[in-house]
């Protein structure tokens, strides 16, 4: 797959290349690279940029059918990106000290900055206080 991938790829160069100098020979208004040629035949002012612009024509039409098929192919080769966690677990496991679950802190201690989006989240993430069943009502 790999041989057919870089042979696609040459391909398109070329037709690339060869688009580049077709595209460059067209006559423009400002005059371009246009080639004269002789008034009779294929190269005459009409019948070289009838040929000019089928040549340009069927070289875009082959550019744009291999980027499609490069794209395809490069995209059919690729596999799933995977993250190796492994060393990321040890490095947790060995430099934080092992506390069994029953000694573990009930609620996460406050955050020593100042920041007041963190203050937020923490007392947001603590269980609410249930109301007192004997308060009096407001009216």
């Amino acid at each position: 797959m790999s041989s057919l991938f870089t042979f696609l790829l040459v391909v398109q160069a070329v037709v690339a290349a060869a688009m580049i100098g077709v595209i460059l020979m067209q006559k423009s208004e400002g005059g371009g690279l246009g080639v004269g040629g002789s008034p009779a035949g294929l190269l005459s002012a009409r019948g070289a940029a009838d040929f000019l612009t089928r040549t340009t024509t069927i070289l875009a039409c082959l550019f744009v059918g291999l980027s499609i098929l490069l794209a395809a192919m490069a995209s059919v080769g690729r596999s799933g990106t995977t993250l190796d966690t492994s060393l990321s677990k040890t490095a947790q496991q060995s430099s934080a000290p092992q506390v069994p679950l029953s000694q573990a802190p009930a609620a996460p201690a406050a955050p020593a900055t100042n920041d007041p989006l963190a203050a937020a989240a923490a007392a947001a993430s603590q269980p609410a206080e249930a109301p007192a069943q004997n308060a009096p009502a407001k009216k």
